[in-house]
């Protein structure tokens, strides 16, 4: 059989090259990947700065009065860097901060929802140097609930780097703001529906009341603290359980200061749990004290 000329062969077809992913305008979004899924930018070029590390500004006050036009910038980058001058401000020039408070509040639940974890914890972070600077002050705001509760979300979700930051954040609040006031917004959320939010919840209430004199207990109510301890011993997750028990604690030590024989520590308790819990809660009150 004769050779087909190689000059009649069909031409070998050249493979199409794919398209590279292109760079939006917009800075919310960086590259689409072959599959068009929405690719976040890299989150690396965030510096989280120590409060210890953050510097006075030269002008505070011509600088606080483009603060609120720069938090509301459209760049998430930007906001970044605005809620670093907020903290700035709260270490520095706090008093400049006072008449923009709650709308500094505002911006900083809005930027904890953000789906951008170093947005998220910038926010967290101008938290603890706003519960530092203002303490009591912010329990009078319409938006610390909302606060408060972004926190406790923030503090039981999976990304540990703003896990970890919403429980720092938590525990300066506790350590700053009046235990009375705190504790009275912690009780709704010791019974959330959420149990890793409740555990957090318990955990800082537990704090809160390790702190807290004989005449603030019993201003909030002794066997009030001691039916939240009981409804919490029997939490599904260990944290609140734990929780629960330090409360216990906290509230046999105040309960029984004036009394000097431990015998009739043992025996004033079992009264009052005996007295203020339901059969099965008050035994188990009974025990956490006398099993020390």
């Amino acid at each position: 059989m004769a050779l087909r000329n190689i000059e009649n062969a069909l031409p070998i077809s050249q493979e199409r090259p794919k398209k590279l992913p292109k760079l939006s305008k917009n800075p919310e979004i960086c590259l689409n990947d072959e599959n068009n899924n929405i690719v976040p930018p890299p989150e690396s070029t965030i510096d989280y700065v120590a409060s210890e590390n953050l510097k006075p500004f030269p002008d505070p006050e011509s600088s606080v009065q483009r603060l609120l036009e720069e938090l509301a910038s459209k760049d998430w980058i930007k906001v970044c860097e605005s809620l670093n001058n907020t903290r700035r401000f709260a270490v520095h020039h706090s008093f400049l901060l006072l008449p923009i408070l709650e709308k500094l509040m505002v911006v900083m639940v809005k930027a904890m929802k953000n789906p951008r974890s170093a947005l998220c914890k910038t926010s967290i972070m101008a938290c603890s140097d706003i519960f530092i600077a203002f303490g009591e002050k912010l329990t009078l705001l319409k938006t610390m609930d909302d606060l408060l509760l972004q926190l406790l979300m923030k503090a039981s979700q999976d990304k540990k780097f703003v896990c970890e930051e919403a429980d720092k954040a938590l525990n300066t609040m506790v350590n700053s703001v009046s235990r009375l006031s705190l504790l009275r917004k912690l009780k709704a959320y010791v019974r959330h529906s959420n149990p890793r939010v409740r555990a957090k919840a318990a955990v800082s209430t537990s704090n809160c009341v390790s702190k807290m004199e004989v005449n603030e207990m019993e201003e909030f109510g002794m066997v009030v603290i001691a039916q939240m301890a009981a409804d919490l011993l029997n939490d599904k997750l260990p944290e609140a359980r734990e929780a629960a028990r330090s409360m216990v604690n906290s509230v046999y030590e105040k309960f029984t200061w004036n009394e000097e024989e431990e015998g009739n520590k043992q025996e004033a308790w079992q009264r009052f749990c005996e007295k203020n819990l339901t059969g099965l809660n008050a035994q188990a009150m009974i025990k956490i004290v006398s099993s020390q």
